[in-house]
C-alpha cells in the first residue's frame, strides 16, 4: 500500500501548489471546510468560490473532520460543495507613499486616489510583539498641545495611553486633537466600528492640513466583525513599517472596545464559551497581544506611541474590557460625563487620570506644582456638597479657602476646543491664566 507523503511547512506557501477542500456546512456566522484540516493553521485565510466570485474567510477553529472559517464579507454567498482553498495569513506591503491615503482593513485604497504603491517587504498583519529585551528605552517627552494632558498626564514617545470614556463625552474630539500633535513623523489612525459619516469628517475637518503625514485605516460599523477585528492589526503593521524606518509614529485606535466586540463575535462563532459579560477567554489574551506591539522598537529603530480609545459600556469604568486594558497600558485618561455636562472640554478628570511615565517629562518644580494642584482639586471636589449646603465659612480653613479661590480659574484655564490656539509652554500659560484670574477676582 502506497502512503501519501505530507507536505513540508515551506511547501504550504509555494504559489505553485493550491491545497483545496470543499464546503460542507454554512451558517449565518461561519462555514466549515472539509479536506483542509491537516494543512491549515489558525489565522490562515481560505478562499471559497462563490456565485459572484471569490470570497475570503479566516480559519478560527480546526477539527479533524473540518475547519471552521469566519468570512470577511457581511453576507457569504458560497454554498455546500463549493471549492475552497488555503492562501495563508493576511499580508500587506506598506510604502512611504501610503501617507495621505485611506485604506480598508486589507490595506486596499478606498479614497479614489488611485492604486497603492507596494513596498518591497510583505508584512503579516497579525504578528507577535518584539521580544522585551530587544526593545529600546523611552525617554523623550512630546507635546500634544492639549493643556490638560501636557500638564497632568504628559506623554512620552513610545508610551501607550488609554482614553476611557462613555459615549458622547468628547472622546473622538480629543483623539482628533491628539492626532494633530506636531512631535511625530507619521500618524496612523484606525477607525474601528465608527459611523460612516465620521470618516470624511475626520479626514476633511479634524486632519485638515495634516493628511500628508497620516495613514487612515477604516472599518465602519456596518462592516463584518472580521473586518473590524482586522483593521487595528493592519494599522499596527503599517505603524511598525514606519517605526522600522526610524520614525516616531503616533498610532490612534478608536476604539479598542469595538475591536473587543468584533473579537467576541468571532470567538463565539468558533465555539468558545463566554466567561465575563459574554466575552470569551481569547478576547482577554488577544488585546494585550495587540497593545504590546506598540511602544519602542528594537534598538536603532523608532517608536510607536499608542493612543487607544476605550468606550466604557454604561459609563462603568470597571467593566471587563476597560479593566483588562487599564493594566496593560502605561497610563490612562478618564473623561467624565459630569464634567462634560458642565461644558468643560476636554472633559478630563485629572484626579482619575494618570501617566506612569510622567516623571520622564516633569522637572522637580513642575512635579511639585502638579501634586499641589491635584491636592487642591481633590479638596475642592470633596467639599462640594458641604459648600452647596452653606456649611462652608471662609477663614476657617486656609487650604480650602485657597482651593475655592484657585480651582475655578484652573478649570477655566484647562478648557480647550479643537480650533483654539495651542502652546508649547503649558505650565507658563497656566501660571499666567491663574495669576490673571486671581487678580480679577481680587
Amino acid at each position: 500500500m502506497k502512503t501519501r507523503t505530507p507536505l513540508a511547512a515551506g511547501q504550504l506557501d509555494d504559489p505553485r501548489i493550491r491545497i483545496s477542500g470543499h464546503i460542507v456546512d454554512v451558517s449565518p456566522q461561519a462555514f466549515r471546510v472539509a479536506g483542509l484540516s491537516p494543512f491549515v493553521r489558525l489565522g490562515d485565510c481560505i478562499v471559497a468560490q462563490g456565485p459572484e466570485g471569490e470570497e475570503l474567510g479566516e480559519v478560527v477553529r480546526i477539527e479533524e473532520a473540518a475547519a471552521t472559517v469566519k468570512p470577511f464579507a457581511v453576507r457569504f454567498q458560497s454554498g455546500v460543495r463549493s471549492i475552497a482553498w488555503r492562501t495563508g495569513p493576511v499580508t500587506l506591503s506598506p510604502a512611504q507613499s501610503w501617507r495621505g491615503r485611506t485604506l480598508d482593513a486589507f490595506g486596499r485604497p478606498c479614497d479614489d486616489l488611485g492604486p497603492l504603491e507596494q513596498g518591497p517587504t510583505p508584512r503579516i498583519a497579525d504578528t507577535q510583539p518584539d521580544a522585551a529585551m530587544k526593545r529600546g528605552r523611552i525617554r523623550e517627552p512630546v507635546q500634544t498641545t492639549v493643556k490638560a494632558i501636557d500638564i497632568f498626564t504628559p506623554l512620552i514617545k513610545g508610551q501607550r495611553l488609554g482614553v476611557f470614556a462613555g459615549s458622547g463625552v468628547g472622546k473622538s474630539t480629543l483623539m482628533g486633537m491628539l492626532a494633530r500633535a506636531k512631535g511625530f513623523d507619521t500618524v496612523v489612525v484606525a477607525l474601528v466600528g465608527e459611523r460612516g459619516r465620521e470618516v470624511r469628517e475626520f479626514l476633511e475637518e479634524t486632519m485638515k492640513g495634516e493628511l500628508d503625514r497620516c495613514v487612515t485605516v477604516v472599518a465602519t460599523g456596518d462592516e463584518s466583525p472580521m473586518m473590524r477585528r482586522l483593521a487595528p492589526k493592519t494599522a499596527m503593521a503599517i505603524a511598525e513599517y514606519f517605526r522600522d524606518l526610524g520614525q516616531s509614529v503616533l498610532l490612534i485606535v478608536d476604539s479598542v472596545t469595538r475591536l473587543a466586540h468584533a473579537a467576541r463575535d468571532v470567538a463565539l462563532a468558533a465555539g468558545e464559551p463566554p466567561v465575563a459579560r459574554g466575552y470569551p477567554p481569547s478576547v482577554f489574551s488577544d488585546l494585550p497581544r495587540l497593545l504590546e506591539r506598540a511602544g519602542p522598537g528594537p534598538e536603532g529603530s523608532g517608536t510607536i506611541t499608542g493612543i487607544f480609545a476605550v468606550l466604557v459600556d454604561g459609563d462603568d469604568h470597571n467593566e471587563p474590557i476597560a479593566d483588562a486594558i487599564r493594566g496593560t497600558l502605561d497610563g490612562h485618561i478618564v473623561l467624565d460625563r459630569a464634567i462634560a455636562e458642565q461644558g468643560r472640554f476636554p472633559a478630563i478628570d485629572v484626579l482619575k487620570s494618570i501617566s506612569r511615565l510622567a516623571d520622564l517629562s516633569w522637572n522637580p518644580q513642575e512635579r511639585e506644582l502638579v501634586v499641589r494642584l491635584r491636592a487642591m482639586i481633590a479638596r475642592f471636589e470633596d467639599t462640594k456638597d458641604l459648600r452647596l449646603l452653606g456649611g462652608y465659612q471662609r477663614g476657617a480653613d486656609a487650604t480650602l479657602d485657597q482651593a475655592v479661590d484657585l480651582v475655578p480659574h484652573l478649570y477655566g484655564a484647562l478648557v480647550q476646543h479643537p480650533g483654539d490656539a495651542t502652546t508649547t509652554e503649558p505650565f507658563e500659560e497656566l501660571s499666567r491664566r491663574l495669576k490673571a484670574g486671581m487678580a480679577q477676582a481680587g
